[in-house]
């Protein structure tokens, strides 16, 4: 056994060997310069500046000697060792594939101070090498060394050609996006781009950069400042636009709207502007206006198949299905007619579009064409959706376990996808009359993951339709306790008692809370309408009911604003407003028992 172990070791022994060669083989490969060109002279005329020219030899003894023993170093696991042997090779020759392949040793072994040490070695002896300040950069950045990162920011900036400039600058806050001092690194690349803030070309997208770093550490009055900065620099620039864009969707800052609408007015007014623009003005409640920007965007480029298809799906959402088939056919045949070009979806959104069909159809009966639809989309990223649509089309026709199926059926590839799967059959449960079974198997999940918010929630709107009301409550008490922000937990226990008539002060409190951490949602709003309603102040109720319906058009708030209507005395009124609820959604629960409870058929 001895001699075979001997045997095993000599042989080991040799493949580490031949591995070390080819690899000191690829590494002599990258050195033409080094294998062909005559000796250097002793010494050297001094280069400009009074550095001397990096010397080139010919490949000496001494050299490979040491690129094998910092390869062989290297492999054995003594990284920063080895990254020291390759930058000792580096620094007497001058050669810069050296230099990167000690950097990358460094890197690769985790040493930090080796891989600084390392670049800015590189940088010192090429230093208008575009890899060197790239690689000095990023290593800083990792390192939490952000105050030192000014200088290869700079230098990478200055090295790129003019084309790449702007691709650059605009992509700095993704690469400082894990930098736990956002504040910091605002500063950083605040200074690294004082020079591109002078330059006419370079400005809007520097300023655009500076404001999301801002943004990024909580600063938005000095986003917003950024962003009027960049416009002033260039009112055509898309740049300044977008910041103002996500401070008006992300933040609610209603005075960057301005600048979207400057950037709008101009002849060179970019599409993809108009259709967030659009987008975030849905979700801010104002649908008119989100349709008279699709509809200028439409009139302005026919031809542009992305604005119809947001116009389609904004028209799906509020239930005008004419129109919405209307203009997501027009997506899809502009999506056919344009695949070939340059800058084509791919596919994404053709899927989109189908899906939104699907449902459209599905809500008119016509389950044969929802389920074409379904068919022909092509996403393994959708699968689960499709067949949780899928699974709704059999439930509606009474084949729940065809439809449990269908969900079940799906296959995991992450370690989410079973829990996903997990809550599309509860709710699938849920909405088709089996709450009992829904409730149970959220249980049953419960015992394993008793800490998980999702299935805390839904556990508790299962419990709802079961008329377990204590223990919706004690479920939804301990999702505020996980996440006190909470938003939508808070909305539910508040309108839960004060649909019930009890605790009114307590379900007010509740929902208040709701709607400071979620101000722009509109259902959270139909729950603070509605306790109004119930404490006896129906005016008040009305005023939040009509704004929180003119936000999100739903045939709940609907359902709530016709009683209150009704209460007042506005009896045509009310009639008009519950029409308009049954054509949103025609067998909506909240509104069908408000009608019966009523005695009233609109």
């Amino acid at each position: 056994m001895e001699h075979e172990k001997g045997g095993m070791d000599y042989y080991d022994s040799m493949l580490h060997s031949t591995r070390v060669l080819a690899w000191l083989a690829l590494s002599l490969a990258s050195l033409p310069a080094l294998s062909q060109t005559p000796a250097a002279p002793a010494a050297s005329a001094p280069a400009a500046g009074g550095a001397e020219a990096p010397l080139r030899s010919r490949l000496t003894a001494r050299l490979m000697y040491e690129l094998l023993l910092s390869e062989l170093t290297f492999d054995e696991g003594n990284g920063q060792a080895g990254s020291a042997y390759m930058l000792n090779a580096a620094r007497r020759t001058g050669e810069e594939s050296l230099f990167r392949r000690a950097t990358e040793m460094a890197i690769q072994s985790r040493s930090g101070p080796a891989a600084v040490e390392a670049t800015r070695a590189w940088r010192q002896a090429h230093p208008d090498s575009a890899d060197a300040s790239r690689y000095e950069l990023q290593v800083l950045i990792v390192l939490g060394r952000v105050a030192e990162s000014e200088s290869p920011l700079r230098a990478v900036l200055n090295s790129l050609p003019a084309a790449d400039k702007v691709s650059f600058i605009t992509a700095l806050p993704a690469l400082y996006q894990r930098v736990p001092d956002k504040n910091e690194a605002a500063q950083a690349i605040e200074r690294g781009l004082a020079e591109a803030l002078k330059t006419p070309a370079l400005a809007p997208a520097a300023w655009t950069t500076i404001g999301r770093m801002r943004l990024q550490a909580g600063d938005q009055a000095g986003a917003l400042s950024a962003a009027t900065l960049g416009q002033d620099a260039d009112a055509h620039s898309e740049w300044p636009a977008l910041l103002a864009l996500q401070l008006l969707a992300g933040a609610g800052e209603a005075q960057a709207e301005p600048l979207i609408r400057r950037h709008l007015a101009s002849p060179a007014a970019k599409p993809e502007v108009q259709i967030g623009y659009a987008r975030a003005l849905a979700e801010l409640g104002r649908p008119v206006d989100a349709h008279a920007q699709l509809s200028a965007l439409t009139q302005r480029l026919p031809r542009y198949p992305d604005g119809w298809l947001v116009q389609g799906a904004l028209y799906a959402d509020e239930r005008q299905d004419a129109q919405a088939e209307q203009a997501l056919q027009r997506y899809l045949d502009l999506s056919r007619e344009q695949a070939d070009e340059p800058g084509a979806d791919g596919g994404a959104g053709r899927n989109q579009a189908q899906l939104a069909l699907a449902r459209i159809a599905e809500r008119r009966g016509d389950y044969a064409t929802a389920e074409k639809l379904l068919a022909a989309v092509d996403s393994p990223d959708q699968m689960l959706t499709v067949q949780t649509r899928r699974a709704n089309l059999l439930a509606r026709q009474g084949r729940i376990e065809e439809a449990r199926q269908a969900i079940q059926s799906v296959p995991e590839q992450q370690p989410e996808d079973a829990r996903l799967k997990l809550l599309a059959e509860a709710q699938l449960l849920r909405d088709h009359g089996q709450a009992q079974l829904a409730y149970q198997l959220l249980s049953n999940e419960l015992k394993r993951n008793p800490d998980d918010d999702g299935l805390l929630y839904d556990a508790a709107m299962a419990a709802e339709r079961i008329d377990r009301m204590d223990e919706m409550e004690r479920l939804l008490r301990r999702v505020i306790e996980l996440k006190p922000n909470a938003a939508h937990a808070h909305n539910a226990l508040g309108y839960s008692l004060a649909d019930r008539g009890v605790r009114l002060t307590e379900a007010k409190t509740l929902i208040e809370k709701a709607v400071q951490l979620s101000p722009d949602d509109g259902y959270i709003q139909d729950s603070l309408g509605w306790v109004e309603f119930r404490l006896g102040r129906p005016r008040e109720a009305r005023r939040i009911l009509e704004a929180a319906y003119k936000k999100r058009p739903d045939a709940e708030i609907a359902a709530h604003l016709g009683e209150v209507l009704w209460t007042l005395g506005e009896r045509e009124a009310a009639h008009a407003m519950w029409r308009e609820g049954l054509r949103l959604d025609p067998v909506n629960d909240t509104l069908v028992k408000t009608l019966k409870r009523l005695q009233v058929a609109p």
